[in-house]
């Protein structure tokens, strides 16, 4: 094997061995710490911060912003500049968590010292059980040690990866605690073709004279020039207020002879229409066109009122599809 794909794939080794320690530890001893830090950060009424130096600061900004994504106010301060200002920023509701391999790193002593002073919550996340940063902390997330992924040049690789898997771990099982809900995490989501999947229904759904709707008496002809109006491929079917039928192109081509067009509505649509809740995702939109074949749904209220229609198109239109 070429030596430069050996190496690489020797990494990828080196740093799923280093995420399956943390697991047995999570399972063993790290399980106290870590509870205990999820309910400091969960309590905390302030925001979480969370620290670091050189690469153990870029997972720092990472966990800060994977927080912050599923609920829990989060944000990154550097702690070099916090020795110049930024520990204005930390206050005595905040959490703090502060990332260090060796928990050793000197810029973090400001950091640590204000902490105590206000006695803001401090949680360490260190390889380093007998270190500064360790016993100055409420509550140690000590990591098994491993080595790093190269001999040669010891880089952070295998460390930092597990510092952001145990980060990663913090936020979901957070989240989950929390019983933060799709609809929570699409409103902090908006862009993207995530937070269009996100999005309510009642968000996109095209309204009032865009909706095509007849009576069940209405003659066909009516109905072929609503749905050809409205552009949607069909008309919904009203009668004292519920939406019951739908007529479909589909249906037309199906359906369509001399005496069709003798026919009222009513005699024409399909029954029992599918519809949809104008609170439900678009992801839900999505998934129930695809299963029963249709590129338009009716939306309605829990008596059956229609409330609007969302075309497929529409869908797409914001990246739903």
């Amino acid at each position: 094997m070429n030596a430069a794909l050996a190496a690489g794939i020797a990494t990828l080794e080196a740093e799923a061995e280093g995420v399956q320690a943390l697991v047995h530890a999570l399972r063993d001893g790290l399980s106290g710490p870590f509870l205990a830090a999820l309910a400091l950060v969960r309590d905390a009424p302030g925001r979480l911060i969370v620290s670091g130096m050189g690469k153990s600061g870029h997972v720092a900004r990472k966990i800060a912003a994977t927080f912050a994504s599923t609920g829990r106010p989060a944000h990154f301060v550097h702690p070099a500049e916090a020795s110049h200002g930024d520990l204005g920023m930390i206050t005595v509701s905040d959490c703090v968590l502060a990332l260090s391999r060796s928990g050793e790193t000197a810029e973090l002593s400001h950091l640590v010292l204000h902490c105590r002073r206000l006695r803001t919550p401090l949680i360490a996340m260190t390889f380093v059980a007998d270190s500064a940063l360790a016993r100055a902390a409420d509550v140690a997330l000590i990591l098994p040690a491993r080595a790093e992924a190269s001999l040669e040049a010891p880089a952070p690789t295998v460390s930092t990866t597990m510092c952001l898997a145990l980060g990663d771990a913090l936020a979901v099982a957070l989240l989950r605690e929390r019983g933060f809900s799709p609809a929570e995490f699409g409103a902090v989501h908006p862009g993207g073709k995530l937070g269009a999947h996100l999005k309510r229904v009642g968000d996109v759904m095209r309204q009032g004279p865009d909706v095509p709707l007849v009576g069940p008496d209405a003659p066909l002809a009516d109905a072929l020039l609503i749905m050809s109006a409205k552009r949607l491929g069909c008309v919904g079917v009203v009668e004292n207020g519920r939406l019951i039928g739908v007529i479909t192109d589909g249906d037309l081509r199906r359906r369509l002879n001399a005496q069709a067009f003798s026919l009222p509505a009513g005699a024409l649509m399909s029954a029992d229409p599918k519809t949809i809740a104008p609170e439900a995702l678009l992801v839900d939109a999505v998934a129930m066109m695809q299963a029963a074949k249709i590129t338009c749904l009716f939306v309605a209220d829990s008596a059956e009122a229609p409330l609007g229609a969302v075309h497929l198109h529409d869908l797409l239109a914001v990246g739903a599809g």
